[in-house]
């Protein structure tokens, strides 16, 4: 392997730690082509509490220039097309779909069973066609509702409805081993397992952020695993302050940098980012660190693009 600049791989300083790990993945990895980590902020836009958040959130993305993907459902669209495609109809943004009505379609251990068939393809049909008739492009990308511990592997019938339905990705790998948190970070793979070789998935990583908070009423109920697999980035509390989040973001972010994982995202709610955070201060921290550390911004939508190339 060639020597990589650390001006250009980092853009900034890291400390002594994520620096000795970078150095250990990049001796791990000799004779592998070296990229660079991407970063890509992604919001799950699913309930109407969204909109006010997404006026703020989109505020931030534009002053910094950061791009991200929504992934909205279909009936969070419909109610307020006008106000949505207003908003996302910039090329900052990549808008994806995330179902039509936020239905499970496989099973989670967490959050209840799969809806029946005729369900699942409309779920994954009807939200698609109004994204592309709303935003006149095409919708490349589906992450479904709440996310599962093994993506779609073995789930053949929704495998068969999303290409069908001519998406290209699927987001759909958002939990660790056994249902629990924090979701590691995965790399990218196709279901070429599955005999669909043509559609990749691009996980999400660390906490679906509502649950940081409670904000869905859960409590301590059980989460992570013992012993966990990433116990840094488990938290010995609920989050309180816009700091306290960034603390954990800056984990996966320097973890993702330091062991060479081709991207990282984290799992966002516009709802629940705006019930905790109205001010969003902690999307201008953790998008300070992401210049600061040096990872490449981009959409779903460009990873999938690399990914393919």
């Amino acid at each position: 392997m060639g020597r990589i600049s650390r001006r250009k791989l980092m853009g900034g300083a890291l400390g002594a730690a994520v620096l000795a790990s970078l150095a250990q993945s990049q001796a791990e990895a000799s004779g592998t082509r070296q990229t660079r980590t991407r970063y890509i902020a992604a919001y799950d836009t699913e309930s109407p509490a969204c909109l006010a958040a997404c006026r703020k959130v989109v505020a931030v993305h534009k002053k910094l220039e950061m791009p991200a993907t929504f992934f909205i459902t279909g009936t969070t669209l419909e109610a307020n097309i006008k106000e949505y495609k207003t908003l996302l109809a910039d090329p900052l943004f990549e808008v994806a779909s995330h179902t039509w009505s936020h239905k499970l379609l496989c099973d989670n251990a967490l959050c209840g069973p799969a809806v029946a068939a005729d369900e699942k393809r409309e779920e994954i049909f009807k939200a698609k066609a109004l994204i592309e008739n709303v935003f006149e492009k095409p919708c490349v990308g589906l992450r479904p509702a709440v996310g599962f511990d093994k993506g779609f592997r073995g789930a053949v019938d929704v495998l068969t409805f999303v290409r069908e339905a001519g998406f290209r990705y699927v987001s759909s790998l958002l939990w660790g081993p056994d249902c629990s948190m924090p979701a590691l970070i995965e790399v990218p793979f196709h279901y070429g397992a599955d005999g669909f070789t043509d559609l990749w998935e691009l996980p999400g990583h660390g906490w679906h952020e509502n649950l940081l908070k409670n904000h869905n009423q859960w409590g301590a109920r059980r989460l992570t695993l013992w012993p966990s697999p990433m116990p840094e980035g488990i938290p010995t509390r609920f989050v309180e302050t816009p700091s306290d989040e960034f603390e954990v973001n800056r984990i996966f972010l320097e973890k993702a940098l330091g062991t060479n994982k081709p991207h990282l995202s984290l799992i966002w709610h516009p709802w629940s980012l705006h019930a905790f955070d109205p001010q969003m201060k902690m999307l201008e921290l953790t998008f300070a660190h992401v210049r600061r550390l040096g990872l490449v911004a981009c959409t779903y939508a460009g990873l999938c693009q690399h990914m393919s190339s």
